[in-house]
């Protein structure tokens, strides 16, 4: 599956929409109606993460560019099991998605999953959750080359931010490390506005949400394509059918 990495090649911002398990059949419909970039793939919000049950969710989304996330607790998410059972979970979700999300520090699993997603050529996302504060320029490149080092294709790095510094210091960060291949999110209200900047600038894929459970200063679906479209010529162009290419 190779969605994902074709759509990524274009180098114009993507957004995704994250999805449970509550209609599966009319999520994918849903993705397809609505022209969603990525559906990510929420299985730690399943109401069961048994292999089988994350299969039978996972499958009506074929032919969408996919990436399947089971977060930790650790960094904001409902994983209740132990690693060794995530790890034999990812393993079954990796050769039916575009790509997984994993997060840097579980190191225990870390690699286990990168080995799992470069054997079925799927693309990898090693992400950092800091729900407190967004941390100095050098720990953020710290993050960045302990995630490439890793095996990450995208590093993901979503930061609380309290004010215009916390969004500069995202901003410069992206600028520092886009051409590798970066996604930077800065969470709570005052960073709502770097879901359409950081974009605009090189961050891949921006996040919104479709009802469900919004992360803090996440936009709707529906505004946060409006505004790329206001301010991504290359963005407008390809929801409009158009080329991709820059020229703007």
């Amino acid at each position: 599956m190779a969605k994902l990495r074709e759509r990524l090649a274009e180098g114009v911002p993507l957004v995704a929409v994250s999805f449970g398990d509550e209609d599966a059949g009319r999520d994918a419909a849903l993705v397809r109606d609505l022209r969603v970039d990525v559906a990510e793939l929420r299985v730690d919000w399943y109401a069961s993460t048994d292999p089988g049950h994350a299969l039978r969710q996972v499958r009506p989304f074929a032919g969408a560019a996919t990436l399947a996330t089971v977060r930790s607790k650790d960094e904001g998410g409902y994983w209740a099991g132990d690693e060794p059972s995530r790890l034999r979970l990812y393993a079954a979700l990796v050769p039916e998605v575009d790509a997984v999300d994993v997060e840097l520090a579980s190191t225990e699993i870390r690699a286990g999953v990168v080995a799992a997603a470069r054997a079925h050529g799927t693309l990898v996302i090693l992400s950092h959750h800091d729900f407190t504060t967004t941390p100095s320029p050098a720990r953020l490149d710290a993050l960045a080359e302990e995630g490439f080092a890793a095996g990450a294709d995208l590093v993901k790095v979503s930061t609380m931010a309290h004010g215009p510094d916390d969004l500069r210091t995202l901003t410069e960060f992206t600028l520092r490390h886009q051409h590798r291949g970066v996604i930077a999110i800065a969470m709570g209200a005052e960073g709502a506005a770097s879901r359409l900047m950081l974009p605009v600038l090189g961050s891949r894929i921006t996040y919104s949400a479709i009802g469900g459970r919004p992360a803090p200063g996440q936009l709707p679906f529906e505004e946060t394509v409006r505004l790329l479209e206001l301010f991504s010529p290359r963005f407008a162009r390809r929801r409009s059918g158009g080329s991709g290419e820059s020229g703007d």
